[in-house]
């Protein structure tokens, strides 16, 4: 009689891979991906892969229009002296969306949207766990907005707004 085996917890990152810092899986993960190495099995990417998905494009809109609303910031000068305070921190924020928008990519495969960071998977996102999603402010969209049955993300648009609706209309069209 064999015994029986606990559930692995899932891992917060990755809610359909079970965490890597569990002792009593990692070492059968490891002789399970030790044996589909030994039947030909594609080693880990090192980065997106245009052949098995849609990647969308950086757009630095977003972040621009945040630094140019940082130096607008500035108009504010004459009327209250922490104008200078508010423009540096509004600026700054630009400045970091300006950052993410040319690090990090979006991916839509056929089962999931993937969020990447140069050449490592940050995130997974597998549309059956999706409950609806939404961008805000129609011809210019400068926020997207998805829940998933566990949690809900706000991710400001650095990406090609008419290609990302696209592939959610694609591969989300049955959601509200």
């Amino acid at each position: 009689m064999e015994p029986l085996e606990r559930a692995a917890p899932m891992d917060p990152l990755q809610p359909d891979q079970p965490s890597p810092a569990d002792p009593a899986t990692s070492s059968s993960a490891q002789a399970g991906q030790a044996t589909q190495a030994g039947q030909g099995a594609q080693p880990a990417q090192a980065g997106p892969d245009p052949g098995a998905g849609v990647i969308l494009a950086p757009r630095p809109w977003v972040p621009l229009g945040v630094v140019a609303l940082g130096l607008a910031c500035l108009l504010l000068l004459p009327l209250w002296g922490g104008a200078v305070w508010l423009a540096l921190a509004v600026g700054l924020f630009g400045l970091f969306l300006l950052l993410q928008s040319q690090l990090l990519r979006l991916q839509f495969t056929a089962d999931a949207l993937l969020v990447w960071n140069r050449q490592s998977l940050l995130r997974r996102f597998p549309y059956e766990a999706w409950l609806g999603w939404r961008l805000f402010w129609g011809p210019l969209p400068v926020l997207f907005y998805f829940r998933e049955q566990r949690s809900i993300h706000l991710l400001p648009v650095l990406f090609d707004a008419t290609t990302l609706r696209q592939q959610l209309h694609q591969h989300l069209s049955a959601l509200p």
